[in-house]
């Protein structure tokens, strides 16, 4: 049996491409919307892939699978849950495709795949037990989805603070913990191959470990031991976890009713000087992302730019900043546009329109810049006493609860968007978070949104500490 394990670090995603050697197939566990580098992958060890499956309608990426059946591949889906939540872009589609619910199985090769329905973190969720059916039919581990991670468990929330669909998290928490009889009753050495690692806002304390065991996870994940009645787990996993970014409601839309198929992927336009600059003035819809480094972006940059590096944030922050509308102009090095391409095409941000590097952009003369002053918590009470400015603390809720300024507003930053009218536009704004790198995201936003603004640049917790505004854990 041929397994690897595919990780994409900013979602912190993991995907799997499974095959049988002796038959040359593969199937592939949970693509993403890219989906060239898993067939390469496969043909790099002799195998094609055959067929394509999800675990469940996912919430912080677009799923690969359509692109795999609008290129012949069999796809493989859930059919559990009720009648809001069902593949609807498979119903009456001329795909080659099959709808599981639990105990339903298929074969790659000699490899056999049983469906497993874990509701709770989503109704239609399923898992996939998998044997190598050329040694045994019991199973060697679980393609477990956003069922049960390294660590944690799957949010039962989203349905909700996501989706929009009020009063429903804490029944999908009691599905949750229903689910999870099913896992207790696997085999303690059966392998544990989770859906998300550490860094996915799908859990609030993944682990870092890329897979597990059912016994390690049942003796040392503190969200199954919470289990110990229902309302205990209830409670437990309910607490304390984040504000989904806003692009989730989205891709659970759009995986749901299908992703518009791409193909291949985005070829924007090296743009010149004078094109880029008529276009951004021309189209009503174009949004300019910035991709400098910080110290850069804040001393000089085009107007209503949006500011966002091409780091792990990238797609969080752009797919909660930008609507799929939207046509995208970047500024960035020539070296990060295919990067980039892909980070936002995972998102369902397709239009990308063109780009221009930062020398070839900011060498010109005569460009109308805008700056964003910057200061450190040193210099945050000289301005925050004069009573003249609003403290926006762009943290997440949990982190804001350990300790805030006073009369701060607080909204995470990938949730300012439905929070814009909640912030005053008569008073400059003092945008700070943990760090300072969501700030700066934040600070660009509010920009473009007409709001002045002053960026603090450092770390809060010093300053909370100074003034005994820190909360005991």
């Amino acid at each position: 049996m041929f397994f690897e394990q595919i990780f994409e670090e900013k979602l912190a995603q993991y995907a799997y491409v499974i095959g049988c050697q002796k038959s040359g197939e593969a199937v592939v566990i949970d693509p993403m919307r890219d989906i060239e580098r898993y067939k390469t992958l496969a043909a790099k060890h002799g195998l094609t892939i055959v067929a394509a499956a999800d675990t469940h309608i996912h919430a912080d990426y677009l799923s690969g699978l359509r692109e795999f059946a609008e290129q012949g591949v069999k796809v493989y889906a859930s059919d559990e849950g009720d009648a809001n939540w069902k593949y609807e872009w498979l119903k009456n589609s001329d795909y080659n495709f099959e709808l599981l619910t639990d105990n339903d199985t298929f074969k790659i090769g000699n490899i056999i795949f049983k469906a497993v329905h874990s509701p709770g973190h989503t109704p239609e969720h399923i898992s996939y037990l998998v044997s190598d059916g050329a040694t045994t039919d019991e199973p060697m581990g679980i393609c477990s989805g956003d069922f049960v991670f390294v660590g944690d468990v799957g949010r039962p929330d989203l349905l909700e603070s996501a989706a929009g669909m009020e009063g429903v998290m804490e029944e999908s928490a009691r599905v949750l913990y229903k689910s999870l009889d099913k896992f207790k009753d696997l085999e303690s050495y059966v392998q544990v191959w989770p859906g998300h690692g550490a860094g996915s806002a799908c859990g609030k304390a993944l682990g870092a470990v890329p897979d597990s065991t059912v016994g390690y996870e049942l003796r040392f994940n503190n969200s199954i031991k919470a289990a110990i009645t229902e309302q205990d787990f209830v409670n437990f996993i309910l607490d304390g976890q984040p504000e989904p970014p806003l692009y989730f409601a989205r891709m659970k839309r759009d995986n749901k009713m299908g992703p518009k198929v791409l193909g291949e992927l985005p070829k924007p336009a090296h743009l010149t000087v004078d094109a880029f600059l008529s276009a951004v003035e021309s189209d009503a819809s174009a949004v300019v992302i910035d991709t400098r480094e910080r110290e850069a972006f804040m001393a000089g940059h085009i107007k209503n730019a949006l500011f966002s590096p091409v780091n792990k944030a990238f797609n969080t922050t752009l797919g909660s900043f930008v609507t799929e509308d939207e046509n995208m102009y970047l500024v960035i090095e020539e070296s990060q546009v295919a990067e980039a391409v892909v980070d936002l095409i995972r998102v369902g941000l397709d239009n990308i329109k063109g780009y221009i590097t930062p020398e070839e952009l900011y060498s010109t003369t005569g460009l109308d810049l805008v700056t964003t002053p910057t200061i450190t918590f040193e210099e945050f009470d000289e301005y925050n006493n004069t009573g003249n400015y609003q403290v926006l603390d762009v943290r997440k809720e949990s982190e804001n609860a350990l300790g805030s300024v006073k009369g701060a507003l607080n909204f995470a930053h990938t949730r300012i968007l439905e929070n814009l009218d909640k912030i005053p536009t008569d008073k400059p704004l003092l945008v700070h978070c943990q760090a300072g790198g969501r700030a700066a995201y934040t600070s660009a936003l509010m920009q473009k949104h007409g709001h002045e603004v002053v960026l603090v640049a450092d770390a809060v917790e010093p300053y909370l500490a100074k003034n005994n505004l820190l909360v005991e854990a």
